[in-house]
């Protein structure tokens, strides 16, 4: 499962989730079997090589129809802001879906 989320940095320990607009970085990550396999960083989303399965944003009023429109699932970190605090929640399924 690809997850693709909006950064702050482009250091898996240090960097936090944002909004889209102010993203600097974005992450992929590949998770399978509860475990992350690997892990890009690119400047923007139209960067990654493989379509992402999911993104995470961090706040329901976030401009996401370009993510839908590629039929991403779009979920919500409202509390969580590390990429490991996210990862975490998506695995015990604590991530809300985007309220419309």
């Amino acid at each position: 499962m690809l997850i693709m989320i909006p950064l702050d940095a482009n250091d898996a320990k240090s960097a936090n989730i944002t909004t889209i607009n102010e993203a600097t970085f974005w992450v992929q990550l590949d998770v399978d079997s509860g475990k992350t396999q690997d892990i890009k960083f690119v400047k923007t989303p139209d960067e990654f090589e493989d379509l992402s399965h999911i993104v995470v944003v961090s706040n329901d009023s976030e401009y996401v129809w370009p993510f839908i429109e590629q039929n991403m699932l779009v979920l919500v970190a409202h509390h969580q802001k590390s990429i490991d605090e996210i990862i975490e929640a998506y695995l015990f399924k604590e991530l809300n879906e985007l309220a419309y």
